[in-house]
């Protein structure tokens, strides 16, 4: 969890109230923080949740405090137009496509300020940004920048610069084997030819992301009035809550936000983007999740001390939510807010009024009775994750991209889907595995996840078993001998008809029947798969729907 240092008095001063320290430690679980130290001034505070970003400051911290001692009020923020332009150029999808960027003005920027920016930036970068992987942000005197910036790329040794806390001028090259950040964070460039830089009208460089900013624009400090943002990285879904989270904590101490026009060769966007979002809670659903006998009225007072507003009243309430926050994917996170601002300590605990004995699920021994067959039937069980990513279910697979559950807020691009079948986790296992003696005979038997509209949560869990051979050798009998085998075991009587399928070898693919209803597939692997996972050895491999099977 992410842990953040904060000033006892700048904090109070953020609330507007002087507060005891006893009082504050209850006051920051309203922050989903506590307080694990106190020496003098200084605070050190541990972050509960690591979906909220906005909390990971004093700044996020006094705004839910705030919320719950005084009389609340929406946080919402005015975004000013301005004429800064970033141009993207089309050379940075190789190395670092994206970015977003703001002007925040009027700011009074102290020591506490300072300290609490820096130590945001890098808290988002570190955790949200996957150690600037997915997100490096960048904080700049904006009175030293002449717009328009570019984003483009140099060559390692095709541009000098003072980067920040340095003195002589370096190459990209040169900072990333002699400065300390360039040693830290040059394998996020490793391998590329050419680097990210963002450089103004001037060509100064503002920065060397994710690595070092120029010691020139890039330095702020207490004479600094005016501030240039940006966040670079690979997915916008993680850039704009950084960056809305920055600009959100600099207008809580009183900045003007401006806004910044980002070309892209093929789009145009203006960021921030600052606009509510809107979400809905059921009044029954509050009640049944948090088991608070709560009228209308007084689940409205709570919401609205959890920064919400209310749009409409009634069984189901409409609701508007921050834009720095990019946690709330259902119903529950708003019951949890609502639990918040109740007050955890105050829920009176019940005693159990039933009790179960536990066993083991119908499910689970089915699971091992498979497991224990195609043992039996030479093979090794592996288990992988049911999060994946599309590239893995859909391009290495040669199939075109469908409709699949994803994550919201994704920490990484390599889990950022859930699995719809279980064979391109066989093939990963295959290609990590080269090194290991053939034939290579594994299964799996695990959950995929399918779209359902019928569904509350729009999906359905599947239980499927995947079974697959590699070697020099292996062909459409082999596989198709143990599937019959499997099926011979288990007294279930199938059939196979001729089909097609873009992961598999034409003519050597079959669809499997079970009561006149297709239940799976089995066949050989195309060669173009196999290069598309680097396999050399041939594939052959079968996968089952096992709901109703035994």
């Amino acid at each position: 969890m992410p842990t953040i240092e904060a000033s006892y008095q700048d904090l109070c001063e953020l609330i507007g109230k002087k507060v005891g320290i006893e009082e504050l430690k209850e006051l920051v679980n309203f922050a989903k923080c506590e307080i694990d130290a106190v020496d003098g001034d200084n605070l050190k505070i541990e972050a509960k949740d690591t979906n909220r970003p906005d909390l990971w400051s004093s700044e996020g911290i006094a705004r839910e405090i705030k919320s719950r001692i005084f009389k609340p009020k929406f946080p919402e923020y005015k975004v000013k137009k301005s004429d800064v332009v970033v141009e993207v150029d089309r050379k940075v999808a190789k190395v670092r496509p994206f970015t977003v960027c703001a002007v925040v003005k009027n700011l009074n920027v102290s020591n506490a300020f300072l300290s609490q920016v820096i130590q945001l930036q890098e808290k988002i970068a570190g955790t949200l940004g996957r150690n600037r992987k997915e997100v490096a942000i960048g904080v700049y005197d904006y009175d030293k920048i002449k717009p328009p910036i570019r984003f483009t790329t140099v060559k390692p040794d095709g541009i000098k610069f003072i980067p920040l806390d340095f003195t002589e001028k370096m190459t990209p090259k040169e900072i990333l084997e002699k400065h300390p950040k360039g040693k830290e964070f040059g394998h996020l460039l490793a391998g590329k030819k050419e680097y990210p830089i963002f450089i103004d009208a001037r060509n100064e460089v503002l920065s060397l992301p994710p690595i070092i900013n120029s010691e020139y624009s890039g330095k702020v400090t207490e004479e600094t009035k005016n501030v240039f943002i940006e966040c670079s990285g690979f997915n916008l879904k993680f850039l704009m809550p950084a960056l809305n989270v920055m600009v959100a904590a600099m207008a809580d101490r009183g900045g003007e936000i401006y806004s910044v026009k980002v070309v892209y060769p093929d789009k145009t966007i203006f960021t921030p983007d600052l606009d509510p979002k809107k979400t809905f809670v059921d009044v029954d659903y509050i009640k049944k999740i948090s088991g608070l006998k709560l009228s209308l009225s007084e689940i409205c007072k709570l919401l609205e001390k959890a920064n919400y507003k209310i749009l409409k009243k009634g069984k189901r309430i409409e609701l508007l939510y921050p834009a720095y926050r990019n946690d709330i994917m259902h119903q529950r996170d708003v019951v949890e807010d609502v639990i918040i601002s109740y007050g955890y300590n105050k829920i009176e605990p019940e005693p159990l009024k039933m009790k179960t004995e536990g066993k083991v699920s119908e499910a689970e021994i089915q699971n091992e009775k498979i497991a224990n067959i195609m043992v039996s039937l030479g093979f090794q069980e592996i288990l992988s994750y049911t999060l994946t990513n599309k590239a893995n279910l859909f391009q290495k697979m040669n199939l075109k991209e469908e409709k699949v559950a994803e994550i919201e807020n994704i920490v990484s691009e390599n889990w950022s889907v859930f699995r719809n079948w279980l064979l391109p986790s066989l093939m990963e296992f295959f290609s990590n595995n080269q090194h290991v003696e053939y034939p290579q005979k594994i299964f799996e038997v695990g959950n995929v996840v399918l779209i359902d509209e019928k569904q509350e949560t729009k999906t359905r869990d599947v239980r499927k078993l995947a079974a697959a051979i590699a070697d020099s050798r292996v062909g459409y009998d082999d596989i198709a001998a143990v599937l019959d085998a499997f099926m011979s075991l288990v007294g279930v009587k199938y059939k196979l008809e001729r089909t097609e399928h873009a992961s598999f070898i034409q003519g050597r693919v079959a669809r499997i029947l079970f009561n006149g209803k297709e239940i799976g597939i089995i066949g050989e692997i195309r060669p173009e798969v196999l290069e598309n996972w680097k396999l050399e050895m041939p594939v052959a491999a079968f996968e089952i729907e096992i709901e109703n099977l035994i």
